[in-house]
Parts: C-alpha cells; sequence; structure tokens
C-alpha cells in the first residue's frame, strides 16, 4: 500500500482526465495547478475535444497516452467517472483522483453512482481519493493537483481534509500566513482511502513530524483506532471534529443512551488514541504551533508572567474553567523575584512585574518561574505600553526559554503594530505566540490532555486481583437464549440481574411475586424493611410509573404496595405486560452510581459510568470509555467523574472499596466483549458504601437482529486479549511452558527477562549494547494493538511465580502486507528448542492474520539466528555490512 500511495503524493505522471481551456471549469484549474508550481513530472491533459491545452499535446483517452500515468485525476460530471475505470486499467493506472461531486451527497441517484464507482474501481484495481473531494499536494515536489487557489509552502505538517471547501480555505490562509505542509490530500466521501490509509502513511513518513485531520464522519472506527494507537506515541495527531452537537444525539430508552451522545464517544475515543481534539481551526493551527516548538507539559501547573495585571485575570479564569492550575510558587521562588520587583508587586503567581520594571525584571521574573520545581509550563503576557520594548522583551523571553529547554514558555504579546517586532522575534526563538492570552491557555491545555492521554497509553495496569476464572459465560448465554425465543429483545430485572451476575458482578438478590400473600411470605423470610418493585419487560424505568417502593417496614405494608404497585401501573401502562413484583432486601446505598453501556453504530459499545439513581440525566456527572477495560482504564473512568472525589471519601463519608468498583467495570466489559448482541444495559444503581458495592437494579436490551459476526470482537472498536492464540508447549527437557499473547500486566516480567538475559543476546536482539529498559519502552513492549501488532510470550511457573522465558513479536504494517519479526530468549533456556516453537507460532498467527510476508533483520555474526531462519524456509538476503536479511512469503 505504501508504493500505491507514493504514486498519490510522488507522482512521475498525472494524467487530468477532463483537462479543458474553459477558465470556470475544474479541469483548467487543476491543469494550471500542476503546471505552474514547479511539479517535474509528465502532466497528460485527457479530452477528446482538444488537441492541446494550456501549452500542452492532449489525448482522446487514457489508453493513448506515451506511457502508464502513476496518478489520475478526474475532472468530469460524476456520472461519467465509474465507467472510465476500465480506462485506468487498459492504460495500467493503479491510481486516481476523483474531484467530481454528485455521489453520496447528492441523494438516491448519487448513492447508486458512489456504490457504481465503487464497484468498478475494485473489478480495475484502481486505488480511489475522493470522490468528492480537493485532491492532493506535496508542496516540496511543486505538486499541486487540486483546484485550490494556492500551494502552501513546504513544512512537517500533513494534513487530512474531509471538507475540500475547507481544505481550500485553510491551504490559502496557510499560504498567506507560511505554514508549511508536507502534504495535503482532501478525502471527500472516502470510497476507498480513509483515514487509517493516510494516517498509517503519513506516521511513517520522515518527512511528517504532525499529522492535522478535519473530521466529520468514520467509515470505519476500529481502523482508525489502530492506526491513530500506532503513532500517536511518536506523532502527534490533532483532530478537529465537526458535528458536536447534541442533536446528533440518538434517542435511546436507557439514562445511558441519553448521555453517551454521538459527540462524547468520538472524545472518548480520540482520547483512548492519544489523539488531540480541538474545536477550532484556530486551534488546530494553534496546537501545531506549540508542538513544533515546545516540549509537552509536565502537568497542568502554569505560571504567567504579565506586565499587566487584567490579561493575566483572563488568562487565569481560562485555566480554571479548563481544569488547570496557577502553580504556587514555592518559598525561594517569591524571594528571588522580590530582590529585582518593586515591593508592591503581586508576591504571587500570576506574576505581575508591573508597567514601571524593564525588560531585566521581566526575564529574571521568568528564569525563576522556570527553575520552580513545582512550575510545568510558563505564559509570558506584554501588553503595549508606554516605555515598553516589546522586541527587547521577545529576545529575553526566548533566550531565557534556551536555557531551561525540558518547559514549554508561551507567549501572549498584546497590540498590533508595537508588538510586531516582537512577535516575529519571538517566532524566531521558536516561542509560540498569541494575541490574547486566552488563546494560550487554550492551547497550554491542549498540550497538558495530550500528555495525560500518551501516559494513559504508557500506563502499566496492576493484576487483576483474580483471573476472572469464574465467569459463566454458559449461563449468561442461557438467559439471552430464553429471551430470544419468547419474542423479546427487552430483559425483565430478574434476568438481567442473572446476567450480570454470570460475569461476577454482585447483585441484591431479588425474588417475585405473583400475589400479595407471596410478597408477604417472601418479605418474612427476608426481614423488613425491604423493597418493592413492579416487573416488566415492557418498563426500563420503574420510578416514571410509579412502580418503585422502597423502606416498606411491615408484611402488611407489603400487602398494600403490591396492590397499588399492580394497580397503578396497569393504569399508567395499560398496554405493559406485568409479571409481578419483585421484592428485595433494603441496601445501604451511601452513593448510588450508574454503569451502562450502549451500543453506538460507529464505535460498537461504548460505557458510561457516572452518578446514578432516577435524576443522573440532570446532573449529566459521567465519564465515557471503550472496551476492552483493564484496571488502569477502569480507574481512569471513574476519576473522570465528579462523584469519584466523594467514592474516596470526604468529610463524614468513609471511603468505597474503589478496586471492588474498577474490577466491577472489567467485568462488565467482558460482558460486552462477549454478548455483541446486547444494544443497550444499565446498571442504575449500583450502590456503594464502605463495605462494598451491589447492583440494585438492572436493564437489558438486545438488539431487534443481531449482525452475524464474521470475525471474534468486529464488533468492538479496539481488538481484545486474543485468547485464541494461547497453547502450552514441551521443552526439550520435558519443561512445560505457556504460549500465549503478552498483556499491559506483564512489564514486570518482561523487565525481569531483559535484566536476566546475557549482553551479547541483548546485543543479538538490539543490534547494540542496551544499558537498560525505561518504563516507556517496556509499555511500548507489552501494550500492542493486537490488530497490527502480535507479541508471544513462553511463561513458566518458578517458585510459585510466573516468568517469562522468552518472547517473540511480529510488527505490521497497517495494510497487513508485511510484517516485522523479532524474538529474545533468555540464556538459561537456549537449546531447548523454545526459539523454534516460538518461530513455528508466530509464523502460523501471522498466515492466519492475512500478512503476506515476514521479513526480519539479523546481525551477520549471529549465527544460530542464520540457522533458525534456514530451517523455517525463510530466504537470506545480503544487506550492510553488519547485518542481513530474511524473509518469508506467507
Amino acid at each position: 500500500m505504501k508504493k500505491i500511495l507514493d504514486k498519490f503524493f510522488y507522482p512521475n505522471s498525472v494524467a487530468i482526465v477532463g483537462a479543458t481551456e474553459k477558465m470556470e471549469k475544474t479541469g483548467y484549474t487543476v491543469l494550471r495547478n500542476l503546471l505552474g508550481n514547479g511539479f517535474q513530472g509528465a502532466v497528460y491533459p485527457v479530452n477528446p475535444k482538444y488537441r492541446s491545452v494550456l501549452g500542452q499535446p492532449c489525448y482522446d483517452r487514457l489508453k493513448d497516452l506515451p506511457q502508464a500515468p502513476d496518478l489520475v485525476v478526474f475532472a468530469l460530471p460524476a456520472a461519467l467517472v465509474p465507467p472510465l475505470m476500465k480506462d485506468c486499467r487498459q492504460a495500467k493506472a493503479e491510481c486516481a483522483v476523483v474531484l467530481s461531486a454528485g455521489f453520496k451527497e447528492a441523494g438516491p441517484e448519487g448513492e447508486e453512482l458512489f456504490r457504481d464507482l465503487k464497484k468498478e474501481a475494485t473489478a480495475h484495481g484502481v486505488r480511489l481519493v475522493g470522490p468528492n473531494c480537493l485532491g492532493v499536494q506535496t508542496p516540496a515536489i511543486g505538486l499541486n493537483a487540486t483546484f485550490a487557489p494556492a500551494l502552501p509552502p513546504a513544512g512537517r505538517v500533513a494534513f487530512i481534509s474531509q471538507s475540500g471547501a475547507l481544505g481550500s480555505a485553510i491551504l490559502d490562509w496557510a499560504a498567506e500566513k507560511n505554514v508549511g505542509f508536507s502534504h495535503f490530500v482532501s478525502i471527500g466521501s472516502m470510497a476507498d482511502i480513509s483515514f487509517d490509509h493516510l494516517i498509517d502513511y503519513f506516521g511513517s513518513d520522515s518527512r511528517t513530524a504532525c499529522i492535522l485531520i478535519y473530521m466529520e464522519n468514520l467509515a470505519n472506527a476500529r481502523k482508525f483506532m489502530s492506526a491513530a494507537r500506532a503513532f500517536a506515541r511518536s506523532k502527534p495527531i490533532v483532530v478537529l471534529k465537526a458535528g458536536a452537537s447534541q442533536q446528533g444525539a440518538r434517542a435511546a430508552f436507557s439514562h445511558t443512551g441519553a448521555m453517551a451522545g454521538n459527540d462524547a464517544v468520538y472524545e472518548a475515543a480520540f482520547r483512548r488514541a492519544g489523539v488531540i481534539r480541538v474545536q477550532t481551526i484556530q486551534q488546530l493551527f494553534d496546537c501545531t504551533q506549540a508542538l513544533a516548538t515546545q516540549p509537552l507539559p509536565a502537568g497542568n501547573r502554569l505560571a504567567i508572567v504579565t506586565n499587566a495585571g487584567g490579561p493575566a485575570i483572563l488568562a487565569t479564569d481560562t485555566l480554571e474553567q479548563r481544569g488547570g492550575a496557577l502553580a504556587a510558587l514555592a518559598p525561594e521562588t517569591i524571594a528571588e523575584i522580590d530582590k529585582i520587583l518593586p515591593t508592591y508587586w503581586s508576591k504571587a503567581n500570576p506574576v505581575d512585574v508591573t508597567a514601571d520594571s524593564g525588560v531585566e525584571q521581566f526575564r529574571a521574573a521568568l528564569h525563576a518561574c522556570l527553575y520552580d520545581a513545582n512550575v510545568d509550563a510558563v505564559l509570558a503576557i506584554q501588553t503595549a505600553q508606554s516605555g515598553t520594548d516589546a522586541g527587547a522583551a521577545a529576545r529575553a523571553v526566548a533566550a531565557t526559554a534556551k536555557a531551561v529547554p525540558s518547559k514549554p514558555v508561551y507567549a501572549s504579546w498584546m497590540g498590533a503594530q508595537t508588538v510586531k517586532n516582537g512577535r516575529a522575534l519571538l517566532e524566531e526563538g521558536k516561542i509560540p505566540w498569541y494575541p490574547f492570552p486566552e488563546r494560550a491557555v487554550v492551547t497550554f491545555m491542549h498540550m497538558v490532555r495530550y500528555r495525560e492521554n500518551l501516559e494513559l497509553l504508557h500506563e502499566t495496569p496492576a493484576d487483576l486481583p483474580i483471573e476472572l476464572t469464574d465467569i459463566n459465560r454458559a449461563g449468561a448465554k442461557a438467559v439471552l437464549e430464553i429471551v430470544r425465543k419468547t419474542g423479546r429483545i427487552h430483559l425483565e430485572e430478574s434476568e438481567s440481574k442473572r446476567l450480570i451476575a454470570c460475569y461476577g458482578i454482585p447483585v441484591n438478590a431479588s425474588y417475585l411475586a405473583k400475589t400479595e400473600d407471596e410478597a408477604a411470605s417472601i418479605a418474612r423470610s427476608l426481614g423488613c424493611p425491604v423493597a418493592l418493585k413492579i416487573e416488566s419487560p415492557d418498563i426500563w424505568h420503574k420510578s416514571d410509573v410509579q412502580g418503585v417502593r422502597l423502606g416498606i417496614e411491615t408484611e402488611f405494608g407489603v400487602r398494600q404496595v403490591f396492590r397499588f404497585l399492580m394497580e397503578n401501573v396497569r393504569k399508567k401502562r395499560p398496554d405493559a405486560r406485568i409479571t409481578g413484583v419483585t421484592v428485595e432486601k433494603m441496601v445501604d446505598a451511601q452513593h448510588e452510581l450508574l454503569i451502562g453501556a450502549v451500543k453506538d453504530p460507529i464505535f460498537g459499545p461504548v460505557i458510561v459510568f457516572g452518578l446514578g439513581g432516577v435524576a443522573t440525566e440532570v446532573w449529566q456527572d459521567r465519564a465515557i470509555g471503550l472496551p476492552p477495560l483493564n484496571l488502569a482504564l477502569a480507574r481512569h473512568l471513574v476519576e473522570g467523574t465528579r462523584i469519584a472525589r466523594l467514592l474516596h471519601g470526604f468529610r463524614h463519608l468513609p471511603a468505597v472499596p474503589l478496586e471492588q468498583l474498577y474490577t466491577v467495570l472489567v467485568r462488565f466489559s467482558y460482558l460486552l466483549l462477549d454478548f455483541p448482541e446486547i444494544s443497550e444495559i444499565e446498571i442504575n444503581p449500583f450502590a456503594m458504601s464502605g463495605n462494598g458495592g451491589v447492583a440494585l437494579d438492572a436493564a437489558v436490551t438486545l438488539e431487534q437482529s443481531p449482525s452475524q459476526q464474521r470475525e471474534p470482537y468486529e464488533h468492538l472498536s479496539i481488538q481484545p486479549y486474543p485468547t485464541q492464540w494461547t497453547k502450552t508447549v514441551t521443552l526439550r527437557d520435558g519443561q512445560r511452558a505457556l504460549l500465549r499473547p503478552i498483556r499491559p500486566e506483564d512489564e514486570p516480567l518482561e523487565a525481569a527477562l531483559v535484566k536476566n538475559t546475557s549482553k551479547e543476546s541483548l546485543y543479538f536482539r538490539f543490534f547494540g549494547y542496551v544499558p537498560g529498559i525505561d518504563h516507556k519502552m517496556l509499555a511500548r513492549f507489552t501494550q500492542i494493538d493486537y490488530d497490527r501488532e502480535m507479541a508471544i510470550v513462553a511463561v513458566i511457573e518458578s517458585g510459585g511465580q510466573p516468568q517469562i522465558i522468552g518472547v517473540v513479536r511480529i510488527v505490521g504494517d497497517g495494510w497487513r502486507e508485511s510484517a516485522e519479526y523479532a524474538i529474545l530468549v533468555a540464556d538459561a533456556w537456549h537449546g531447548q528448542g523454545l526459539g523454534s516453537l516460538l518461530t513455528d507460532f508466530i509464523i502460523e498467527i501471522a498466515r492466519a492474520q492475512g500478512y503476506q510476508k515476514i521479513t526480519a533483520s539479523f546481525l551477520k555474526v549471529n549465527g544460530a539466528m542464520r540457522r533458525l531462519f534456514k530451517r523455517k524456509g525463510f530466504q537470506i538476503k545480503a544487506g550492510d555490512t553488519e547485518s542481513d536479511w530474511a524473509e518469508i512469503s506467507l
């Protein structure tokens, strides 16, 4: 696929089908842009109406061209394009950009044309960008295969836009502001090439340092998530997602569905992928500038150094609204600043140096703040005042920031003509500047969130306190089969509780009573007080029909309430099927929580956690996450809510056992993994106190017609742990070893493997001596995307503890064409046949995942590796002076 995409962005020849002399036509503009920006490749106009266009020989058909074009650009009416895919094949053209509008966006006829285009392109082996797009640009080679008015300068930012019109406007703005791009591509309706293909391509491109995306919707969330997670650690991805209004949220039965609006789901997905999400075009480029020039802040503590109080107050307000914090300056910092500023300075952060102070005082205050351990970043603010030397202040800021390269510095030079020179000097000194301090603070907080997202990607989760071997999947399946057989999609409360209980989620036992005598008898055996609830598969929110009564103290009261519930609900919902009334023991509910999930049409199951009870939609205290969850992700989900502060203990309220809550959330995510037919599920409330938690109510809705899955877990946007790739093998000495995919929780075991491996073995594995492997590298090895990477560890029991004695991995490209192999076996286990067993297993996995070949690089002096490759059927190819290549076709 990389070779295909190279033809889009680095073509040696381009054909324009629909080229014309008519200046108002798209075909004219594209041809003019290709000829007028220094592109050195061949340009071929194609139009049977002309013999030449803009001085270039013009050809009737693609097949008439003197050579096969690397890229074909179609500037024709939509209806004419699909049949011409056959012409591409005849001309041996594999890549096409379809600029034409009139496809998906044009109603039923356009939808039909869109399907025809995809069908014809696939049939004739043509890869497409578009339709309804602006085209592609690579400024470094003068390629402007668009109808945009300008080609921006070359730079290190790749820009993917779903909107051609917006892309054109941004390119025009970028050209004026001298913002450089490595590539620009407008993808339009995405008949073929989409975000994931381009993230993979630009993520691997040495000319690109940052990827910007304007997104309206996703066609394949899983592929996007896989590509974004693969590169977010090393290459920032900034997304401007349109369509954030609440009108985009779908109707839902549950509180969960009502609170999991589609934009909130996108937000959660971006956070999980390590992507920076912005709200405006301005923020898109503000973030780009900051990423290109400054390190990421270590935390959210900002120091503000200013020559005016008002702008600092505005900056502080924005900081607090965005979840940041004013840094509490250390006493030593205050004392140092005291020496250089007038006695009436602010004595705190923000540091107002006052209008009377000069450049040296401003520099010294900035210097003191940068060296304060309590400060994560500094915002320098200068306003245009009489006697202010904006240029000198800018030079001082740039020089001071350079002396402390580990902390970011942002600047707001407020004014116009009087600060123009200062802004130019800030740019020269690699200090991002903003005309208003609020914009600087918003950018700072985007950088903070990005750092937090990256830390989440690198965080090592704790091992589950138990291995969840108690999950009763067969029992859960039986519950759902009974519901299906009765023709229902809504589970009754008792059925919902049995379902979640199969996954080890504690439930408050409830007993069904069909008569008041049965209700009284159950209450007698349980002991009052009790709760009574109407039982009906047609009523989700029982409180809406006054179907719940709590704290009933006597049997007489139970009888009265039973009669009231049955009569009242029949009046309010005569259409509802009423099974009876459930009776359950009252539980101490110090906190009422909501644990729910809804199946999003784009991202699949989405987990919602927050404050529960009947008013949950009023308070809107919720956090959203994507399964699968581990304990670390479950903790972050809980910490994303306001109720989390109370759960930790607050004043007279004791702390709840949070580890139990995290485990419940992990168990809940397992349920969503195993049953794709669940459309909505809600535990509300999940009651928690200092003694633990229990589900008091649960409701489940199934899909009307469950879709048949071709592959396991394809309903998820993130591939879960692949349990199918687990087996036990016997080594030559008789020792049994478990081969299984690596887990994030394996980081300590992976670290021990490296520690117990000789320098020579590590030298062979890493092509150099390794002084040590830090947490970030270990996290990279253990927290992998199973969709595009696989690592199999060999585990034995040693002294009652698991020990990793070897690991083999393949890292694939985004297109399943090739995977790179690497292996490490602890020295004590050499000669046991473990390397051979691991290699056989990883080849089997690569073949099953659809890779075309496996490649590996190894040192020439590594004779054992050479022999292993030869035994397994790899072809050995000469490499450089130190290493060779091995390759096997699958």
